[in-house]
């Protein structure tokens, strides 16, 4: 079909793996993969681990292609939002149609997403703009979703929303819908954002990123179980889709469903095989729960398959050993236990970067184990790193709890933010007073005690914007202001205080560049 088209260079290759290496060195105008490829990755692994890697630029055509119709599966592969799907079989004609209808899309929006792959925002919304003028009505409403979408990039959360709003005068467009329902999520409006998105489900039960959206507004307003209810509602539609299955195995666990979460642990399991995002975090969130609800010799198989799926990974070595502290305690094999008790310890000093439930599983390991002082190095750095995350402060706080130790953690937690409390307020006087480089200086020493702590990072990053105000731009100055925000997101800060920084950071710039004489 292809050669009958005039293609002109064609690569074929036999597998998941050889097309992910074919991408990687080459690249493709337009990329047909079926789904069903036997043994190894399938089609849908392919896209997400060319999406994640970057190995599909915009003006890439990607066309899922497959004769499977199962629902399951084809809400699967468009969870990952190919540019179309195509059923077998298919005549020359409709895949010519196709690739002209996407190659036309894509060279209409080339410098609109151009400017937004470079992350130069603000230039991409001149030319959305620009087009949007232009008056194509057959692009209107990609160009309006698209130009909502870079509003939020910078964090203009106001003026996608009055965009959604707009659209939804005229037409219930469900992607609009969706959208002001993520913007109520962002804003911290979690009631309003619930009640639309159920709105959105309730019309279009087979949009899957409505289900992912009221997760996080469930979540966000402290009702797991109605985030766990949505989350099972949503993989009853789409079971192969793993970043869903392992959010729910880590919501179920918090809620005490051991079946659920269990099952979702065993699913992500199966589905990582291939994928991109398998994790070793999966391995030992079942391993943990085989040991305590069912059998020890089941969590340590899952532990053995571990350490052969994520063979010298540090991390996944240090899982094994917290683990097998336990099964080994729980065995009565003190021998054994104590042997993998001083691995986790030399692992965990190895590793500061692990993740915060990670680092709180080795804390209790500490108590248990009879060694506080340690226990309580990590749980000062926790509280420290993590006080305004109340959802990680509860976990702390139910670990304590389970170990009779309530009024220690509280006496902790209080301390942590008295600290937290003198040092922002040194560092807002010493702004106020325009000492921008000490109260950069102060903040940034704080941070190497707490490198995790949002409220310290925001800060850091608002003095560095008035500096830029004060004393001018400079490329280093972006640079580091950018590498905060990219700190700030990583550390799970509020996302509406991340979009008032972005808004500050951009209008900043953009008055240096008006303020800069042309020569």
């Amino acid at each position: 079909m292809l050669y009958s088209l005039n293609a002109s260079a064609i690569t074929e290759v036999n597998n998941g793996a050889n097309a992910i290496s074919a991408m990687q060195k080459n690249h493709f105008d337009i990329v047909l993969c079926d789904y069903n490829l036997g043994p190894g990755k399938n089609g849908l692994q392919i896209l997400e681990e060319a999406k994640a890697r970057k190995y599909l630029p915009y003006s890439t055509v990607f066309i899922m292609i497959t004769a499977e119709q199962t629902p399951g599966m084809v809400l699967g592969a468009m969870d990952n939002k190919p540019d179309e799907y195509l059923a077998k079989p298919f005549t020359t004609r409709q895949l010519l149609t196709r690739i002209e209808r996407n190659i036309n899309r894509k060279a209409y929006l080339a410098e609109v997403e151009k400017e937004k792959d470079k992350n130069n925002i603000p230039q991409a919304i001149k030319l959305c703009e620009k087009l949007l003028q232009s008056g194509d009505r057959k692009m209107q409403s990609q160009l309006l979703k698209l130009r909502a979408e870079l509003a939020i990039n910078i964090g203009d959360y106001e003026h996608a929303k009055l965009l959604y709003e707009d659209i939804l005068k005229h037409r219930q467009l469900t992607w609009a819908m969706l959208g002001l329902g993520s913007i109520h999520v962002l804003q911290g409006n979690f009631e309003q954002a619930i009640s639309l998105l159920e709105a959105v489900i309730s019309e279009n039960p087979m949009m899957m990123e409505a289900y992912d959206w009221l997760t996080k507004a469930f979540l966000a307003n402290k009702q797991s179980p109605e985030a766990e209810e949505i989350l099972i509602s949503a993989i009853k539609l789409s079971p192969l889709a793993i970043l869903r299955q392992q959010k729910l195995a880590n919501v179920a666990e918090k809620t005490g469903n051991i079946e659920i979460a269990t099952k979702a642990y065993e699913a992500a399991i199966n589905l990582g095989e291939h994928s991109i995002h398998k994790q070793a975090s999966d391995f030992s969130g079942l391993a943990k729960l085989y040991n305590s609800h069912y059998s020890s010799q089941k969590a340590q198989k899952v532990i053995n398959k571990m350490r052969k799926e994520f063979n010298s990974n540090p991390e996944s070595e240090l899982r094994s050993a917290i683990l097998e502290t336990s099964i080994f305690d729980k065995t009565e094999d003190l021998e054994s236990a104590g042997q993998a008790f001083e691995r986790a310890k030399a692992l965990h000093n190895q590793l500061p970067n692990i993740a915060k439930e990670l680092h709180l599983d080795m804390a209790e390991t500490c108590y248990l184990k009879n060694d506080p002082e340690l226990a309580e190095q990590i749980i000062n750095r926790l509280i420290k790193n993590h006080i305004e995350d109340d959802h990680f402060i509860d976990a702390i706080k139910a670990m304590h709890q389970g170990l009779g130790k309530d009024d220690h953690v509280e006496t902790l937690i209080k301390k942590t933010r008295q600290e937290l409390v003198e040092i922002n307020n040194k560092g807002v006087n010493l702004f106020k007073k325009g000492q921008l480089s000490e109260a950069i200086l102060l903040l940034e020493q704080a941070m190497e005690k707490m490198p995790g702590n949002k409220t310290i990072i925001l800060n850091i990053t608002k003095i560095l914007i008035q500096d830029i105000r004060v004393s001018g731009i400079s490329k280093n100055k972006i640079a580091r202001i950018q590498k905060y925000i990219n700190q700030a997101e990583k550390s799970g800060a509020d996302l509406a205080k991340i979009a008032v920084i972005k808004q500050q950071l951009n209008k900043a710039i953009q008055r240096q560049k008006l303020d800069t004489p042309h020569v």
